[in-house]
């Protein structure tokens, strides 16, 4: 795939020059901290050191008031509290955080409760509002789900039930009558950051709670864990009350895993000095949606709240073995997904793709459409059929909001909600064919026909000679990366094979790369490129390339060296 290489705005020499003084920092750091909004002493020193007294009221969130005396009243009188959540990662992490919570700090019966993905589907299931009755509980949260369950809300509170819903998608036009709503994106909600994920909506909701009672609100932050889980796996922006959250999220991760978690990254066999929120992202969250995705991700609660690792230990092998299912099922699904599109003319000279057949997973089909996304960039949607209805997953490419053109098909859809880049949604099997046609149109009219190219965005230039370990030491404090906050990428220009780079990995699809610049002299760098054996005749010609890379440090027998992470190799322009 062809990337844009864009880089960030020039940052002028008047713009940093204060602030590179006052630091003493390179100039390059100094341009970074700019172009991120940090523009003093003061701010620099809260972006590097957030401080956990820097959260935000939770009482600024709409309807806080109300949800946290309604649950205290249910913590005073002892009443039974149904925790539901969604089966991904964002909603196990939140209903395992406010269960804990609830059962070590009341004396309620608390039940939880997740849907299971293919008998109920995403979101607040019609089978578990019918089961309310039996449950004899007047009081249900519901987690990383709720906002656009308008009528088993409204059909749920005639069983005397109250609800409080803890969620961050986009509502809709109507709000559900329930008792409280938690939303940060909310129209009528003044929250300073709409970025929370559903856990974080969950947090302020404990912190609340805790101030209510008059207990030590920092007892909320034994689940930062919890929190930095839900953050990185939903790929909420990582800025603002989420980069607090996650900074101090991973210090715990670091220090002291819960069983739970320590359980995962020994058998994903993860040993590394310091854990990054990327290992959050491609070791740790995985394996917690394996059991939703492959089973039920009951499995994933019971092992975030196994109180030892013998518990959790037992736990987790079934969702290692979960989750090795999910790859293979993952590859398979993959494969004919794009047999599908390579096939159908239609696709030759489309905007947009969605595929769909009968027997699909349907707990990979939202991995499949980040993978086709990776091969022809287009926003995708992949569904599996079953019984007359097809339920999918949608993705989304840069600068286009897929959750607002699922709004403008929504006639032909029986449900649907979630995020700018990541939605969900179900259609009768037969309308299909008149969906694709109006999803094309619909992405034709929001980009003015025009054919979406993937781009990496570039902090600076830079040349070898610039590349030491104190630079890597200052940009690595930038951590944890994300959206708002991505890993910075650099360029480097007239790079030379040293004669060493070869294929390599099971398939030789990967490059490892030995890497000079004559210009900078006798310097060299190791590097690692993934997926781009494709340049590795034109590096083994001796002609020089432009490279895009992250800053990295490769560990290997105690000993640490500086690697570039390779993300692009292109030509050079003479």
């Amino acid at each position: 795939m062809e990337y844009k290489w864009v880089k960030k705005k020039e940052v002028a020499f008047s713009e940093y020059e204060s602030l590179k003084n006052e630091l003493a920092i390179p100039d390059v750091i100094a341009k970074m901290l700019i172009s991120r909004g940090v523009n003093s002493f003061d701010e620099a020193k809260e972006f590097f050191r957030p401080r956990l007294e820097n959260l935000h009221d939770p009482f600024l969130l709409k309807d806080m008031d109300k949800a946290a005396d309604r649950l205290v009243k249910s913590i005073k009188n002892n009443e039974k509290i149904i925790v539901y959540g969604d089966y991904d990662v964002d909603g196990t992490t939140s209903v395992s955080m406010m269960t804990h919570f609830l059962r070590t700090y009341s004396d309620c019966i608390v039940e939880y409760y997740i849907p299971d993905r293919y008998s109920e589907g995403y979101g607040v299931s019609e089978k578990f509002i019918d089961s309310l009755e039996a449950k004899k509980s007047h009081l249900v949260i519901t987690l990383d789900c709720g906002i656009r369950a308008v009528e088993l809300i409204e059909k749920g509170s005639k069983h005397g039930v109250d609800f409080i819903i803890c969620d961050h998608h986009e509502p809709g036009e109507k709000l559900p009558p329930a008792y409280a709503i938690l939303d940060p994106k909310r129209k009528d909600c003044d929250y300073p950051f709409d970025g929370l994920s559903g856990c974080g909506v969950g947090f302020k909701l404990i912190q609340a709670v805790l101030i209510k009672l008059e207990m030590d609100e920092s007892l909320a932050y034994q689940y930062l864990d919890f929190l930095t889980i839900s953050i990185g796996a939903d790929i909420v922006p990582i800025n603002d009350e989420n980069r607090i959250l996650a900074f101090h999220g991973l210090v715990e991760i670091n220090s002291n895993p819960r069983p739970g978690i320590k359980s995962i990254l020994s058998l994903a066999g993860l040993k590394r000095a310091e854990l990054t929120i990327e290992d959050v992202v491609f070791v740790i969250a995985p394996r917690i949606n394996a059991a939703g995705r492959i089973k039920h991700a009951f499995a994933a609660v019971e092992m975030l709240l196994a109180h030892s690792e013998a518990e959790a230990a037992s736990v987790c092998q079934d969702i290692e073995g979960y989750n090795k299912e999910r790859r293979s099922v993952d590859k398979e699904i993959t494969a004919e997904a794009l047999q599908s599109v390579k096939s159908d003319t239609f696709y030759l000279n489309s905007h947009s793709t969605v595929v769909w057949k009968e027997g699909w997973h349907k707990g990979v089909i939202g991995i499949v459409a980040s993978r086709l996304i990776e091969n022809y960039y287009k926003p995708t949607i992949v569904l599996t059929e079953k019984d007359g209805v097809a339920t999918g997953s949608a993705r989304s490419v840069k600068g286009l909001d897929i959750h607002k053109l699922l709004i403008e098909t929504g006639d032909l859809l029986i449900k649907y909600g979630g995020h700018e880049m990541a939605a969900g949604l179900s259609i009768k099997s037969e309308n299909l064919p008149e969906f694709r046609d109006q999803f094309e149109q619909a992405v034709k009219k929001e980009t003015g026909e025009k054919l979406f190219s993937p781009e990496m965005d570039v902090e600076i230039e830079l040349d070898f000679e610039d590349i030491t370990a104190k630079l890597y030491r200052l940009i690595h404090q930038f951590s944890p990366f994300g959206p708002k906050n991505m890993t910075p990428l650099f360029i480097t220009r007239n790079v030379e094979d040293a004669g060493y780079s070869k294929l390599v990995g099971e398939t030789k699809d990967h490059l490892k790369l030995t890497l000079k610049q004559p210009a900078s002299g006798d310097i060299y760098f190791s590097g690692i490129a993934f997926k781009q054996a494709d340049k590795f005749e034109h590096l083994k010609s001796g002609q020089a390339v432009d490279i895009v890379y992250a800053i990295g440090m490769n560990e290997w027998n105690g000993k640490k060296t500086l690697q570039l992470e390779v993300r692009d190799i292109k030509p050079s322009v003479i």
